[in-house]
């Protein structure tokens, strides 16, 4: 056989294999792209990870399509972040007339009551629960755990893999964890105050003692009146220059405007609700949570 022939034989075997194994993946669909993540992490190769909402969209905007429907049918897991996060997850579970298991990555997470539109501080619970319960590493340590047994059920030949890909993540959280808190504890209090889209990090301060006033409230359709403007450009002209910070699924409008009127400046992006792409500053979970802490740390630091 010429050396060719035996090259050409050789890719034939690599591709069979490769198809092989995609084939004997565990398909899991993933509601938005910080799960997705996280699902790839603990799963490794022997999963196959879809997001329904990806890399830089919003899932508060998120509306399901036929071909969303036929990915679910397709699943042998979803996971969802729960806490209210998907209003569309019932409707599209039906639609697809989906049987399998839905995972809520968040059983187990203490929930956090909202605040009042226009605030992002803790302690103003109206009964209804704040979903971004992953901006508190602590609580995706408890996901991990989530994800593992499920991707366990669904796959018990699996399972010795998923807890190890577990274990060492939430090795992973807590020094991140560690890391954000140290970070902040370098700063005053009193300069541990920020200004942000919208209310998607009551988890992070209440986790690190940070004080964080939001121009919308839990969802990204809601905005703020022309009252509730007024009061947080009087409060914000009142406590003095803060930085102020658009997001990554926001048109920065309104934050330019209560920038504008208070006499301040926006400074960094951070990202709440999704990842970035493969090229941007946040294309994983602990990069975003690094990312973003760092932005904060850096804005209340004046730097």
């Amino acid at each position: 056989m010429s050396r060719l022939k035996k090259c050409a034989a050789v890719a034939i075997v690599l591709l069979l294999f490769a198809q092989r194994a995609a084939a004997e993946q565990l398909p899991v669909v993933a509601s938005f792209s910080i799960l997705a993540d996280l699902v790839r992490v603990v799963g490794g190769e022997r999963v196959s990870v879809t997001a329904l909402v990806g890399p830089d969209a919003d899932a508060h905007a998120f509306d399901p399509t036929p071909q969303d429907a036929k990915r679910l049918a397709r699943a042998r897991l979803v996971v969802v972040n729960g806490l209210g996060f998907e209003g569309w997850q019932q409707r599209l579970v039906q639609a697809a007339a989906y049987r399998g298991e839905v995972v809520v990555a968040s059983s187990g997470v203490r929930p956090r009551g909202h605040a009042h539109e226009g605030e992002h501080e803790g302690g103003h619970d109206h009964g209804h629960l704040d979903p971004h319960a992953w901006q508190d590493p602590r609580n995706v340590i408890i996901y991990t755990a989530n994800i593992a047994a499920a991707l366990a059920r669904a796959d018990p030949d699996g399972a010795t893999v998923y807890r190890a890909n577990a274990a060492r993540y939430q090795q992973a959280l807590r020094e991140l964890d560690a890391w954000a808190a140290s970070r902040f504890a370098a700063i005053p209090v009193q300069q541990r105050r920020a200004v942000t889209a919208h209310a998607a990090f009551d988890y992070l301060a209440a986790r690190y003692g940070l004080r964080l006033t939001a121009l919308q409230a839990l969802s990204t359709h809601s905005e703020p009146g022309a009252r509730a403007m007024g009061e947080l450009v009087r409060r914000l002209r009142a406590d003095g220059t803060v930085p102020v910070f658009a997001e990554n699924l926001h048109n920065a409008r309104l934050l330019r405007q209560l920038a504008g009127e208070a006499g301040l400046t926006i400074g960094g992006k951070l990202y709440s609700d999704a990842l970035s792409g493969a090229r941007g500053p946040a294309p994983t979970y602990l990069a975003l949570m690094r990312y973003n802490v760092d932005q904060l740390a850096r804005g209340m630091q004046g730097k």
